[in-house]
């Protein structure tokens, strides 16, 4: 079966197939689904557009994928083709048009061709779109750090325009109630589990990221209603991540996904999905590596947002602690005074 007849089936098939606007396919976990599909989104703003592409891009089909790249390479030139236009150009179906849009977060293609004018109105402005050039083996250093720095902004940018504030603002309401909030991470994706518990622990929430994936098992299943669990992982297929979520789901708790692949394995088992972008991939920077860039700066909105709604009791703990360290910062600088 070809990518377009599978698309034209499911675009016809039952509610289950339709994609929500923050561009999260519906799925339901083993415990019998309790997946928050982000109503009350907006569409993509136009600025928007290109970072979606470049992060749903990986998981469409093939087709699918030509027709994204058609929209976000040329935005003028695709705004002023009707569907049936659109589908001929890329050599696609109508149907794999209608679904690409509604997978990029636009209700229908009416709505995709409006997002596209206003982003080519951007461009003729002169903002046009960064293109982002791989690392060579015998790039010069300042140049290695020009293009990391371009890369980095790039990848902020993206994760910032695609991020949906209804889910996030959800998020952190749930972890500014938790009683106790667990956080899943492996890899570079443990480093900021780490960084977000130590946040969360410096204004007085208990946190915990458990390194041994058998430990974080075991202490998700301890969570109950009320407690919060987070899982960190771009790829969203790491087991080590999925399972403790799964437990953690089945067992009552509040579960967040911060995943570059919002329709990958670990949102089955998700109440909020939080989206992060990545820097194009290359030999020396694989995807696991760039993306700690965005998922760094989702943990700071989280940890922001949970400041602000407990700020009463965040401001003097975030005080406390300064001052319980800041002597050490004052014998390390009387040491070397010596």
């Amino acid at each position: 079966m070809t990518d377009d007849v599978k698309e034209t089936f499911a675009s016809t098939s039952s509610t289950s197939s339709v994609t929500s606007t923050s561009g999260v396919a519906s799925a339901s976990g083993a415990s019998g689904g309790r997946r928050a599909t982000g109503g009350g989104s907006a569409p993509p703003a136009p600025a928007a557009l290109a970072a979606k592409v470049r992060t749903l891009a990986p998981s469409m089909t093939r087709s699918m994928q030509r027709v994204a790249e058609a929209v976000a390479g040329d935005p003028a030139g695709c705004a002023a083709l009707t569907v049936t236009g659109l589908a001929e150009l890329t050599g696609t179906s109508e149907a794999t048009v209608v679904r690409t849009a509604r997978l990029l977060g636009y209700p229908g293609y009416r709505d995709l061709r409006l997002a596209l004018a206003g982003l080519a109105a951007q461009q003729q402005s002169g903002r046009a779109p960064a293109i982002t050039t791989d690392i060579a083996v015998d790039d010069p250093i300042a140049d290695v750090v020009a293009k990391l720095a371009y890369d980095e902004q790039q990848t902020l940018a993206d994760t910032a325009a695609g991020l949906d504030t209804v889910q996030l603002g959800a998020a952190v309401a749930a972890l500014a109630a938790a009683g106790r909030t667990d956080v899943y991470g492996i890899g570079a994706s443990g480093l900021v589990a780490q960084d977000l518990t130590q946040k969360l622990l410096r204004i007085g929430l208990i946190a915990h990221a458990p390194s041994d994936p058998h430990l974080a098992v075991t202490n998700a299943v301890q969570l109950r209603a009320g407690d919060v669990a987070l899982a960190i992982t771009h790829s969203g297929s790491t087991w080590d991540v999925i399972e403790p979520l799964r437990v953690a789901f089945e067992h009552g708790a509040t579960t967040i996904a911060v995943t570059g692949r919002p329709d990958s394995p670990v949102t089955q088992y998700a109440d909020h999905v939080l989206t992060t972008s990545t820097a194009r991939e290359s030999e020396l920077r694989p995807a696991a590596m760039s993306s700690r860039t965005s998922q760094l700066l989702v943990v700071d909105c989280l940890f922001v947002g949970v400041a602000q709604r407990t700020y009463e009791s965040a401001a003097p703990a975030l005080a406390a602690s300064y001052e319980a360290l800041a002597h050490r910062h004052g014998a390390l600088r009387a040491d070397r005074g010596r």
